[in-house]
């Protein structure tokens, strides 16, 4: 019988616990005779006291859907990683990337960009006309999402689907040469929490879950790795404040056009995240006797 590491046992034990067998959890697997991706690892905080687990995530594909506006996930993979520690109590956290690039600064392209921005008409001619100018001239828009908050990772709800996997507070800026560098969609006091799931979420009523998956779990090293590919991990359920800081010494002004345009703010139910791709995991101190 094959022995588990300590931290795959726990997560079994919280499969269990949520009602789910950890067999039933585990009913998509292979174990893989191939090489573990110890390279994956290069940036778990294996520092850090009591880390039990390296993790590594990257999505490849899926869309945002924020307000008005669906931004997909383009060619460029995004990556969230760090690690868990746990305390002798059993309480875990997470533990950011070592490098503190915890969640990849990804540019999404924003689809029509500024068309249809029009600059309010209380701006006196000629300064109407220059800012329509500079807008036409200067269309495409790109959306990132940056941290302003701890984020949480649990493997237990990755398995079984109950409760979300990851939960992100982020903040989106949104960067044009119009708009300025200052755009931003949320902030560190006002963030788009996102409550991500691999099962099914909770939206508000009238508003259609939606359905996230574990994929197909592959094991490395008698359960030391595990490797998630096909995952999907989806939330619906999360609000979206307003923007603001967007056109410079203008904001004032520009700040209620983008909202306008981009349907903002946006209540719950009304914004989704459905993100795929794959997710490494590894026990903390089998990545340390690799050298990673």
């Amino acid at each position: 019988m094959r022995t588990l590491p300590k931290w795959l046992a726990a997560a079994g034990a919280a499969a269990a616990m949520c009602g789910i067998s950890a067999t039933s959890a585990m009913a998509s697997t292979t174990d893989d005779p191939g090489q573990p991706p110890w390279s994956t690892f290069a940036d778990c905080p294996t520092s850090a006291p009591n880390l039990t687990l390296c993790v590594y995530s990257q999505t490849t594909t899926g869309s945002f859907t924020i307000g008005n506006s669906t931004v997909d996930v383009g060619s460029t993979p995004i990556v969230f990683q760090g690690g868990i520690a746990t305390s002798k109590k059993g309480k875990s956290s997470f533990v950011p990337a070592a490098d503190g690039n915890t969640l990849s600064r990804v540019p999404l392209t924003v689809p029509g960009g500024l068309l249809g921005l029009t600059p309010p008409s209380l701006f006196p001619q000629p300064l109407q006309g220059i800012l329509e100018a500079a807008i036409n001239s200067f269309n495409g828009v790109t959306a990132t999402a940056e941290l302003v908050g701890a984020p949480k990772f649990n493997y237990g709800a990755f398995l079984t689907g109950q409760g979300p996997t990851v939960v992100l507070p982020v903040q989106i800026q949104l960067n044009n040469p119009f708009l300025g560098n200052s755009c931003f969609i949320g902030s560190a006091s006002t963030p788009v929490t996102l409550k991500l799931t691999t099962g099914k979420t909770k939206p508000p009523v009238g508003t259609a879950p939606l359905h996230g998956t574990d994929g197909t779990l592959s094991f490395f090293d008698s359960g030391a790795v595990v490797v998630a590919t096909g995952d999907s991990i989806v939330d619906n359920a999360f609000a979206v404040p307003t923007a603001s800081g967007c056109g410079g010494i203008f904001s004032g002004l520009i700040d209620p056009v983008v909202n306008l345009k981009e349907g903002l703010p946006a209540a719950a139910g009304t914004n989704s995240a459905i993100l795929g791709g794959s997710s490494d995991l590894a026990s903390a101190s089998e990545v340390i006797a690799h050298g990673e």
